[in-house]
């Protein structure tokens, strides 16, 4: 890891982040200079870290994140002032729920055709999709983009600390977790499975779903697996070392 620079602090969750959004663009889950991943860095959740406007997944840095105060009128009045639509969305959770300390919003191809679907939901048809069984919630009634009302009427969906996951109807999808592993492995996951069932889909036969009991025996079992999130990104940090990413700086 490179040394912190000065006068900056959560050097480690800065450089966590900072390979998230970068792995997230070498698998083409982001879109042009938009989508945003978010990291609560106080114990209310109310500051956090988040990418800065118009900066491409592919560039971000661990110093070129920003820190914002969920609580701050004044946030797009400063000269770094972030997307109003990051603004909104993030804003507005991470104002109003505690327990969602990571959040990565990402208009990624399967899981925009699952949220552009009549039913949006999930099912549990194999193990990953099983990772979300009963922790995921449907955003149905999509209202524009995500400022100010419609980010708040999206941060009440997520009031139940069970949920993990927002497929945000006729947009994208949402994800929450506790720290940037916990949160990426799903958003990874995530995309794999709505892929999965799409392809399912496509072929016209019936599928085979698991039962309530197994499905949630599943998920449990994908909670409680022993650091496979922090194996997950440790590889990736690992990875972009050794292509000389500059992500840590």
């Amino acid at each position: 890891m490179n040394a912190p620079l000065p006068n900056l602090t959560h050097w480690k969750e800065r450089c966590d982040l900072a390979a998230a959004f970068r792995w997230t663009a070498r698998l083409n889950m982001h879109e042009a200079v938009a989508n945003h991943f978010s990291l609560a860095v106080n114990p209310s959740g109310t500051r956090f870290l988040i990418n800065p406007n118009g900066r491409h997944f592919s560039r971000m840095t661990a110093s070129g994140l920003i820190e914002l105060d969920a609580d701050d009128p004044e946030t797009m009045n400063r000269p770094d002032a972030p997307d109003p639509t990051a603004w909104g969305l993030h804003g507005s959770i991470h104002r109003a729920l505690p327990h969602a300390r990571c959040l990565m919003h990402v208009h990624s191809t399967h899981a925009t055709v699952l949220a552009s679907l009549a039913d949006s939901r999930l099912p549990a048809i194999d193990q990953n999709s099983a990772m979300f069984h009963n922790r995921q919630v449907v955003d149905d009634q999509y209202g524009g983009m995500a400022f100010a009302d419609e980010a708040a009427r999206c941060a009440n969906l997520l009031r139940d600390p069970k949920i993990t996951t927002m497929i945000m109807g006729n947009h994208g999808v949402l994800i929450v977790g506790q720290t940037v592993a916990e949160t990426f492995n799903r958003l990874y996951y995530f995309e794999r499975a709505a892929e999965t069932y799409i392809r399912a889909l496509q072929t016209g036969k019936p599928l085979r779903y698991l039962s309530e009991e197994v499905a949630e025996k599943t998920a449990q079992e994908w909670e409680a697996y022993p650091n496979a999130a922090d194996y997950f990104l440790n590889e990736i940090r690992a990875m972009l070392d050794e292509d000389g990413s500059s992500y840590a700086t």
